[in-house]
């Protein structure tokens, strides 16, 4: 296994070619300070991120595997096609910019336009879970994918904020919570639950429970709103006569 300090002097460019050059396929990268790209493009090898690593973590990865112990920022998972990326804390905006397949799962809150662009192609499926709350425009012009968000952080703020699913126009999103965000678009199509049944999306909530140790059932018996689009092309009429 290869062991990386990366601190404040390490630079972002140079501690990616060391995780794509090296033949280890076990990585851990130790004192993350913000460094960015972290795994980008990597189809191979399981990376294990201690502190906080900076913008498009994750960035078209393609089958390797990311454990991040420590916060997140923008753009992770940026148009991620395998793999999993395990966050302890929280991440940020853009958490999930693309994603074509793989998971994101956060321990904590994450920040504005989560799953943004989240896209899915016969058996891959994206799925993020958000184990807090998320800023506004979450599963903005989702296309595909499993957004959940389970609203365990403490703290006053509703689930998800304004312009929950903006330009969706596909995949699924799940919010654990007793009221809708604010703000909700038109052409979202909102769905209450008395707990989950779901087979696929009650899996995905195990792996996340056997993850962070948490109680299945209790995350399970609870309100839910499932938000699906209410059309497959809200634009349509925007640029053209259909």
């Amino acid at each position: 296994m290869l062991v990386i300090t990366a601190g404040a002097m390490l630079h972002f460019q140079r501690l990616n070619e060391v995780i794509r050059e090296t033949k280890e396929k076990e990585i851990t990268v130790n004192d993350c300070l913000g460094q960015r790209y972290i795994g980008a493009g990597i189809g191979d090898k399981i990376i294990t991120v201690n502190g906080t690593p900076g913008n498009a973590l994750g960035a078209y990865l393609n089958g390797a595997q990311i454990f991040v112990n420590g916060n997140a920022q923008d753009a992770t998972g940026d148009t991620m096609n395998a793999g999993k990326i395990v966050i302890s804390g929280n991440g940020g905006d853009a958490l999930g910019f693309a994603m074509r397949g793989g998971r994101i799962y956060t321990g904590g809150d994450a920040g504005y336009r989560v799953g943004i662009h989240m896209k899915a192609y016969q058996d891959n499926k994206p799925v993020v879970v958000i184990g807090g709350k998320v800023g506004s425009f979450l599963g903005e012009y989702q296309a595909g994918g499993i957004i959940i968000v389970l609203g365990l952080t403490e703290n006053e703020k509703d689930v998800a904020g304004n312009f929950c699913g903006t330009g969706m126009h596909g995949g699924q999103i799940y919010l654990r919570t007793d009221k809708l965000p604010n703000l909700l678009p038109k052409q979202v199509k909102a769905e209450k639950l008395y707990g989950v049944s779901d087979p696929e999306i009650k899996d995905v909530i195990a792996d996340y429970c056997r993850l962070y140790s948490l109680s299945e059932k209790e995350i399970l018996d609870h309100t839910f709103y499932k938000l699906t689009p209410d059309t497959d092309n809200p634009y349509k009429q925007m640029y053209t006569n259909n």
